[in-house]
């Protein structure tokens, strides 16, 4: 995938890792606008290809009482103000087929989650707009086996196709990162490394999944060091309140001097 052919991508010339990065979900629009400012600020400042993540609504939620969004027209708009007012690029993830299209008209991007990775019907779909699509690796797949859905992708004419891992399911309510999968995968597609998302302890007795966001920095440090192509984070600047996934989300105020360390094994990874 040309990372050029993503429409307002900037700084694709430093040489950097990519960024997607934003909240779990968009809460609203002071928030997202807030979060946004943000990132654009410090990915500018250090020349790190940024896209701006945020997904219109969730699907995949343990309970029935959990947040699943502000309303899908509502949400994909304030992803459009974003995209307008700071020049970035958008991207979001879609659950059924008849999301494809409609998501297509407000962003950049469209993500597969990870369980839904193997729904042809949906990755075609999602193929079908033209836009670049980001296929999330399954939790419960190897990461040979994503060539299958990254080839599902580019038989339907659309080049333009990324594969993210986000942990494998260790026991019932554990990821673990298996850093193999980085150079395997970036054999057949551009890789991505989801850091929170790996962090995840899903599975918990409260309905509620956990994370150990005290380990984003080594995970993300792992997965420059692997030569990962681009890095996922989901970030708030109230974790602890966020609707969604807070648990392993990255405090906002973090992320600078996280950045700015990754930049530099980035540069360190690139002179060897």
């Amino acid at each position: 995938m040309n990372l050029k052919n993503i429409p307002r991508i900037k700084n694709t010339e430093s040489n950097n890792f990519f960024l997607l990065c934003g909240p779990c979900a968009i809460e609203g629009e002071e928030m997202a606008l807030r979060i946004a400012e943000k990132v654009v600020k410090i990915t500018d400042k250090l020349e790190i290809p940024y896209v701006f993540k945020g997904s219109f609504k969730k699907a995949n939620r343990s309970r029935i009482d959990s947040f699943t969004g502000i309303g899908n027209e509502k949400a994909l708009k304030i992803l459009r103000k974003v995209s307008e007012t700071f020049d970035v690029p958008t991207i979001t993830d879609i659950h059924e087929n008849s999301d494809a299209a409609m998501a297509a008209e407000y962003v950049d991007i469209l993500q597969i989650p990870a369980f839904l990775v193997r729904q042809t019907d949906l990755v075609v779909a999602a193929a079908d707009t033209g836009k670049t699509v980001n296929l999330k690796k399954g939790q419960f797949m190897s990461p040979e086996s994503m060539k299958h859905a990254v080839t599902k992708v580019e038989e339907t004419g659309n080049p333009n196709v990324m594969a993210t891992d986000r942990g494998t399911m260790f026991g019932y309510s554990d990821m673990i990162v298996d850093f193999r999968g980085i150079p395997t995968m970036k054999e057949f597609a551009t890789t991505v490394l989801d850091v929170t998302h790996s962090l995840q302890q899903p599975n918990q007795s409260s309905g509620v999944t956990g994370g150990r966001p005290e380990m984003i920095g080594t995970i993300a440090r792992a997965g420059i060091a692997a030569g990962v192509d681009g890095l996922f984070m989901e970030t708030h600047f109230d974790p602890a309140n966020a609707k969604s996934d807070g648990a392993n989300m990255l405090h906002l105020d973090h992320l600078e001097k996280l950045l700015t360390n990754l930049v530099a094994i980035r540069k360190a990874v690139n002179s060897f």
